[in-house]
């Protein structure tokens, strides 16, 4: 139930996410929005959102994924309806970047809601099952948006997708408890402490962990914000033909998620357990760089969708290792450790979002962007080589 209600969250969040590249058309027609100004909205949820990751990380620590999650979904449920209420380019960034801070705390939330309710040979599997509703969320967000525009217009659609937030929050609030039963909250404070929050910040682990994740979501975050107009744009296709081509990589990014979760977990049982976190996030990084090499060759619509593909699923493969390596090191302090991560992996969605138009105004080519994810991402398999600490932290299970 706790896997299927964490599946659902990440569903949600990036529906509200991807619908505003869904919607990129219709907002940009209606407040008279340039592509650098669309460019900049979609990179304001990304800021937020990797400014207020270490923040709503210590939250959840503090005060428990129940409390936590309620208080970041019922804020970002209200900006995702104010989206639609924007009335030029000011308040539609302001509407956007408050919304990334708001929903900043769902996974680091759900990272220690994990933390508390399963054992560590059973994370890698539960972090891919809920990281593959996030992409599955994306890839309906643009059939779904499309729908909805033709019934309530872009405005409408916004308000629609805040109100299915909200009532998620509302049954978190109602259904969740912090730990299983017969398990006592544990508060940072007492027991054996390992190392500080500081300690950890600083330490090789972590830095390498934060730059390999701002490699990958460098690559990823194109599939939220200019892919989508990029397919449709660069091979003149109707919007429906533009959406299809656009879900397949997130399609097939969730089933990455599963895969590398499960190799993750089979991995840990094994007698190399320190290969269970970086040889499948060492071999999606390689795919990924293939996929962006081959993808600057394509010349039809299908042959971009197959590259994008499989840079897309390339790069997913790093997450559930991604997640559960910073479970492995943070402990009780899994979910300021996770925020840690996930604030410089975003801080590379922001960067990404603005390098698209930018490279592409300098040389008239999206070839550039492409190269330079694919060098990021070799510089992430590098960093993944050299992870080889694995200190799993104490197991919790409602068994024992």
């Amino acid at each position: 139930m706790l896997i299927a209600a964490l599946f659902l969250l990440s569903l949600l969040t990036y529906i509200d996410r991807a619908a505003i590249s869904s919607a990129k058309a219709p907002i940009a027609a209606d407040l008279g929005l340039s592509d650098q100004s669309m460019g900049a909205v979609f990179s304001a949820f990304a800021l937020g959102y990797a400014l207020a990751q270490i923040p709503s990380g210590w939250l959840a620590d503090r005060m428990g994924p129940r409390i936590a999650l309620t208080a970041v979904v019922a804020l970002w449920s209200l900006f995702t309806a104010l989206t639609g209420a924007a009335a030029g380019f000011a308040s539609l960034l302001a509407a956007r970047f408050i919304f990334g801070v708001a929903e900043a705390g769902a996974f680091p939330g759900a990272a220690r809601a994990f933390h508390n309710w399963l054992p560590v040979e059973r994370r890698g599997l539960a972090n891919g099952i809920i990281f593959s509703g996030s992409r599955l969320g994306a890839a309906v967000a643009f059939p779904v948006m499309t729908s909805l525009f033709g019934i309530f217009g872009w405005r409408g659609s916004f308000v629609v997708l805040g109100a299915v937030t909200a009532a998620w929050a509302v049954f978190w609030a109602v259904w969740f408890r912090d730990y299983p039963p017969g398990h006592a909250p544990e508060p940072v404070e007492t027991g054996p402490q390992g190392p500080s929050f500081g300690a950890i910040f600083r330490s090789k682990a972590l830095v390498l962990a934060m730059a390999q994740y701002f490699a990958s979501n460098f690559t990823f975050f194109l599939c939220l914000s200019w892919m989508h107009p990029y397919l449709k744009e660069h091979y003149r296709l109707a919007p429906s033909e533009a959406a299809a081509y656009a879900m397949a990589p997130l399609v097939f990014g969730a089933s990455s998620q599963w895969i590398s979760g499960f190799l993750v977990d089979r991995l840990y049982r094994g007698p190399r357990r320190v290969w269970s976190r970086r040889l499948p996030a060492i071999a999606g990084l390689a795919l990924s760089c293939v996929g962006l090499l081959a993808l600057t060759r394509a010349s039809t619509p299908l042959e971009a969708a197959i590259c994008f593909t499989a840079a897309t699923f390339g790069t997913e493969m790093t997450i559930s290792p991604s997640w559960v390596y910073c479970m492995d090191i943070g402990g009780k302090r899994s979910g300021a450790v996770s925020a840690s991560m996930n604030m410089v992996g975003n801080i590379g969605s922001f960067v990404s979002a603005n390098a698209f138009p930018f490279l592409y105004g300098l040389t008239g080519s999206a070839s550039t962007y492409f190269l330079t994810a694919a060098a990021l991402n070799a510089m992430g398999a590098v960093c993944w080589w050299r992870m080889t600490s694995l200190t799993p932290s104490p197991s919790r299970s409602p068994g024992g």
